[in-house]
């Protein structure tokens, strides 16, 4: 474990709660730690450099981030991990996802510059996995990765195909409740669960309290890292400017810089070559009805002014 000249030591965040965190070092040992005075919360996924001090420690400092994951509605912003490969989104043919609540998570993924997977779970329902997956075709022709599962009679096909794109990176898994989450993550981390127990009981001193992000090996080597996080039944997109959501949605992006206007909004202005592209669906780049009204419903959202 390398130390620093002024005595700290490093270390990644692989849990939190409150203002408490479990610290991982380089020797794989985990310690709880305390950010020191009212420096800025350390999530999951930081890099940290944290002083010894008994059985416990003190993070001194968060290494600057590549990247942050989170949302943000009109009172709070909920952070879920830093530094990541990519997010995995996690959706069912069953319960019917929501295509609104897919498009935030893309979003967020896009405007930190992390590569989204889309995975949806449930393919032994033939039907609705078939309704299911032709709804996420405009995804596959965005360049969006769709991988079919089937968690509820998972195997190892389910675990090769998973780890082939997992292999090696630092993976959020995001998703509504019962699309399978908890079944992934412990098909990939068998005993994930009773891990997770520890790890509240130990931050949270005895109470059973679940933790709000929790980070998992996949691999002895420490090479590949699913990071768990909560369900969530809203997923706001605050922290995004109205003007740069048309950038950040990849079927309207080839067509931006070729509208009459160059403030364009895309929503009624004349010569718009969004409004094109829906119009001729069946062209170069199309944009479907349903993503460009879920584009105008997002910038009207965004658009609002705060209600405090």
């Amino acid at each position: 474990m390398a130390e620093h000249s002024d005595g700290l030591l490093p270390g990644v965040v692989v849990a939190s709660f409150g203002r408490h965190c479990l610290v991982e070092s380089a020797d794989g040992r985990r310690r709880i730690c305390h950010p020191r005075g009212k420096k800025a919360q350390a999530v999951v996924g930081d890099r940290v450099l944290w002083r010894e001090s008994h059985d416990e420690g003190t993070i001194e400092r968060v290494e600057p981030r590549r990247n942050l994951f989170y949302r943000q509605d009109e009172i709070r912003t909920k952070s879920f991990a830093a530094n990541l490969d990519q997010v995995l989104v996690l959706i069912a043919a069953e319960p019917e996802f929501s295509e609104q609540q897919l498009v935030r998570a893309l979003i967020a993924a896009e405007a930190e510059r992390i590569t989204p997977v889309i995975a949806l779970n449930k393919s032994d329902l033939v039907e609705p996995f078939e309704r299911a997956w032709a709804r996420l075709l405009p995804y596959q022709q965005m360049g969006y990765g769709v991988l079919p599962l089937s968690l509820r009679l998972s195997g190892d096909v389910d675990r090769a195909h998973l780890m082939a794109h997992l292999q090696g990176k630092t993976t959020l898994v995001l998703g509504p409740s019962g699309a399978g989450k908890s079944t992934l993550i412990n098909l990939l981390v068998p005993g994930a669960l009773a891990q997770t127990g520890e790890i509240s009981r130990a931050l949270n001193s005895g109470r059973h309290t679940t933790t709000s992000t929790t980070w998992y090996w996949v691999d002895a080597e420490r090479r590949t890292a699913l990071i768990d996080s909560p369900g969530f039944q809203e997923f706001g997109l605050h922290h995004i400017e109205p003007m740069a959501l048309a950038g950040l949605m990849r079927d309207l992006r080839p067509h931006l810089g070729h509208c009459r206007f160059h403030n364009c909004t895309h929503r009624h202005e004349p010569g718009c070559a969004v409004i094109a592209a829906v119009a001729h669906a069946d062209g170069e780049d199309p944009v479907t009805a349903n993503r460009y009204r879920i584009y105008t419903e997002l910038f009207e959202e965004l658009s609002q002014p705060p209600r405090y």
